[in-house]
């Protein structure tokens, strides 16, 4: 469901063709929230039969160009302040991690290690993401600001923790 408010967030911000949606969401959102080029264009054609985005710009070769509606700025603000994000309940690194005592200490430690260097990874792609944004003080570059600083600050936090936790396994 929250495809769907991702796309209304994105119009908000500016029209889009499907494909320009496709790309800002590689920029932008596919650390948060990814999704296909199916994904995509199938919600747009929800989004356009319900009434939460019109069709404002027709082009070449089937291009066209949406905007969100009043009913779909309605739809958005309402999820926005009325709807409780769901706490992911589920995590399978750390379900593995709890039973690590199943395996070699060297696999524990390699296992481990491989989140440390997963993180540091995305860390450094989030900070290189950074830079290459042109920033400005738009709502979509202040928020989207905020929410890279929260990527940021996890995958360091995963990384120390991955470090502590290897220094935690005996060497026995």
């Amino acid at each position: 469901m929250s495809l769907r408010y991702a796309l209304l967030g994105l119009l908000a911000d500016r029209p889009a063709s499907g494909y320009d949606l496709l790309q800002r969401f590689k920029v932008s959102l596919a650390n948060v929230w990814p999704a296909t080029q199916s994904q995509i264009y199938t919600e747009l054609t929800k989004l356009a039969d319900a009434g939460s985005i019109a069709v404002s710009d027709e082009g070449p070769r089937g291009r066209k160009e949406y905007t969100i509606t009043d009913a779909g700025r309605t739809d958005l603000r309402e999820w926005l302040t009325t709807t409780k994000p769901k706490r992911v309940a589920r995590n399978e690194m750390l379900l593995r991690v709890f039973f690590l005592g199943a395996v070699s200490r060297a696999y524990a430690r390699d296992y481990l290690s491989d989140i440390e260097t997963g993180s540091e990874k995305a860390g450094a792609e989030l900070a290189a993401l950074e830079a290459s944004i042109d920033w400005d003080d738009d709502d979509l570059s202040v928020y989207g600001r905020i929410a890279m600083e929260w990527g940021k600050r996890f995958h360091a936090m995963s990384r120390e923790w991955a470090d502590w936790a290897i220094g935690q396994i005996p060497e026995r």
